[in-house]
């Protein structure tokens, strides 16, 4: 996916209150931007890291700034817009990029699902002979030594969302946990342990129930070369559940 406008450079001053963040712009402004990241956006937030803004022209926003991207080591980026993955599951697997949910027929965001009342990112049907596949999206941006980890926090709401995947592969469907990768230095993704044990074992128990889990990586692109900017997904990394 693109950004319909160029996103504009700054240098991060510091993220506070959860969904703000003060950057300074090349020309020494200091503003501030919409956060969209409820995690802790462990290892995002380097002191004075680049990053990269998409801007809106909408009047009646009361922030004209949305962070997006972060320079999080040289030449290594991440996707901080936690509004931004659910898009880019969607739009890889209209592309064909995500082979494993290739070959349905129509997609749904939102529906509401299983015993713990929950709404689904994306709901795939109208397979000639697969079961339906409900497709719970996860944000992958914490990197440690080359490892994405996920979650970043402790999760409740995720611990859920894996009762309820394997709620429905209980009844014959499919219960997929999709991690879309935005941090270009990431090569596995691992579920992490030192920071939410539970997740890990519910991850672990899932995946034994039938539940199955892909990861996808985005090329993050920053306007450098290119007008707009792009996350697109363009490969699959492996899962490594570990012991």
């Amino acid at each position: 996916m693109k950004f319909s406008e160029p996103l504009v450079e700054g240098r991060l001053i510091r993220r506070y209150k959860r969904f703000l963040a003060d950057i300074r712009l090349p020309d020494g402004t200091e503003v501030t931007a919409h956060c969209p990241n409820t995690g802790s956006m462990r290892g995002c937030q380097p002191e004075n890291a680049r990053v990269w803004l998409s801007e809106s022209n909408n009047p009646k926003r009361k922030l004209k700034y949305t962070w997006e991207l972060v320079e999080t080591r040289p030449g290594v980026l991440a996707c901080v817009n936690t509004a931004r993955p659910n898009a880019q599951a969607r739009q890889g697997i209209d592309a064909g990029v995500v082979v494993e949910l290739a070959g349905y027929a129509a997609c749904r965001s939102e529906v509401k699902y299983g015993g713990e009342k929950s709404r689904i990112d994306l709901l795939l049907s109208g397979h000639d002979s697969r079961p339906d596949a409900w497709v719970e999206v996860k944000n992958v941006t914490l990197d440690e030594d080359g490892a994405g980890y996920f979650p970043d926090a402790v999760t409740t709401r995720g611990q859920k969302h894996l009762r309820e995947l394997m709620g429905q592969v209980a009844q014959g469907e499919r219960g997929v946990l999709f991690f879309v990768v935005n941090h270009t230095g990431i090569d596995e993704v691992r579920p992490a342990d030192h920071i939410d044990p539970t997740y890990g074992r519910l991850l672990r128990e899932a995946v034994a129930a039938g539940v199955e889990v892909v990861a996808y990586r985005a090329a993050l692109v920053n306007g450098e070369g290119d007008p707009s900017g792009s996350l697109a997904l363009t490969e699959a990394i492996p899962v490594n559940l570990g012991a």
